[in-house]
């Protein structure tokens, strides 16, 4: 049986209103803002295979980069994602993108 990954083109492109990094807080250019996906397996991650649209975290490519494929160990890099992810799902409430 094929594993079902939920997908929300909304979750995704809200990141694009925002103009500034929910992992370090800089600022940056309209669209500068991107949703990152978990790397982690029990997000939904598989090969050739992105995370859930709900396990994403709003970062300017900087953080992007560095969570992705940073210098950092992996428990900084997935502590990074873990924290913007949280400030992710308290913008989409508290903005209402999601109820």
């Amino acid at each position: 049986m094929k594993k079902s990954v939920y997908r929300n083109k909304k979750l995704l492109e809200a990141a694009r209103e925002l103009d500034t990094c929910l992992g370090c807080g800089c600022h940056c250019e309209p669209g500068g803002v991107v949703a990152a996906h978990s790397n982690q397996q029990r997000d939904g991650k598989g090969m050739g295979i992105k995370a859930h649209d709900f396990r994403v975290a709003y970062l300017c490519s900087e953080c992007h980069t560095r969570v992705d494929s940073g210098k950092d160990d992996a428990e900084v890099r997935r502590g990074l994602w873990e924290a913007a992810h949280r400030a992710t799902v308290a913008y989409w409430f508290l903005n209402g993108i999601l109820k």
